[in-house]
């Protein structure tokens, strides 16, 4: 028994040095179950007349550079949580009732189960409609919108996912940023703002308005229409005009339920601290659209 017992120690000592020294030289040993990622995607086959579900044989998963076994995935029709994040500043090239009309169409597009949170946003962020599924008394609220001050877009961002979102075990959560991505004043920087999100998992959409800047350069702030493409882009989401509500609001609500799916896999090795690229890709026939970096945990 005692010779038993010296010898697992010494096993045990020599596991604990082995993760050490992988820990030193800044590479985690292959994460089990506990050290899986877990992603939300959007998939759909191109083909409309096919409607089966997308399995994981029709898909790769890349992370930083690197093919992975995919562990699980699986449809998510479950309910959404999305925030309606609404320009309220003074110069954007919208008026009241557009802004209004943009919000509108969401709150009659939603399915069953779904909620939304209106929060209109210039200096600061406030809410215009608390979490509801109930179109009236969201329409109702939309006139509390105004324009006025300037847009810390990122500001704003960043406010809605520390308070309203990440409080949330919901795995479906949803930003829909209605501006042109302008941002004049916020503390945070875009590149913090991104990073929180993709850490988050939450998607981002846009209904975007006409660019207030047409296009000018400024040294600190990426220029309107970048920011949102990089917010989309970044996290797996789709950008639609605000002269086209309707469409915008049915293809993202329709896209939320129908084609969303959860991907896990456990990463085949994770620089510590370090943000890795992420690609996901399907079969011929097949698009498929997720966040495009994993941030270190």
């Amino acid at each position: 028994m005692r010779s038993r017992s010296k010898l697992l120690i010494t096993l045990l000592v020599i596991g604990l040095l082995s993760i050490s020294i992988l820990a030193q030289s800044g590479v985690r040993p292959n994460a089990n179950a506990a050290g899986g990622v877990m992603i939300g995607v959007v998939a759909r086959r191109d083909n409309n007349k096919q409607t089966n579900p997308i399995t994981s044989k029709e898909l790769s998963i890349y992370d930083n550079g690197i093919e992975q076994s995919i562990r699980n995935f699986t449809p998510d029709p479950s309910p959404a949580r999305i925030v309606l994040l609404v320009d309220n500043s003074l110069t954007i090239r919208a008026d009241v009732e557009k802004l209004e009309q943009a919000a509108r169409e969401f709150a009659y597009e939603i399915y069953e189960g779904d909620k939304l949170l209106i929060v209109g946003y210039d200096e600061q962020a406030e809410i215009v409609s608390d979490w509801t599924d109930d179109a009236k008394a969201i329409e109702s609220s939309l006139k509390l919108f105004r324009k006025k001050g300037q847009p810390h877009l990122f500001d704003a961002i960043r406010a809605v996912v520390e308070e309203a979102m990440r409080p949330m075990q919901n795995p479906k959560r949803i930003i829909i940023v209605i501006s042109d991505g302008l941002d004049r004043g916020s503390k945070a920087t875009f590149e913090q703002t991104l990073a929180e999100l993709q850490t988050e998992n939450i998607m981002v959409y846009a209904v975007q308005a006409v660019d207030r800047t047409r296009g000018a350069i400024r040294r600190d702030v990426p220029k309107p229409k970048v920011v949102i493409d990089k917010l989309a882009e970044g996290t797996g989401g789709q950008i639609f005009s605000i002269e086209e509500p309707q469409v915008a609001a049915k293809a993202i609500c329709d896209e939320l339920r129908q084609n969303r799916y959860v991907l896990s896999y456990v990463p085949s090795s994770a620089p510590f601290g370090q943000a890795r690229s992420l690609l996901v890709v399907g079969n011929e026939g097949i698009t498929v659209r997720s966040k495009s970096m994993q941030q270190p945990n």
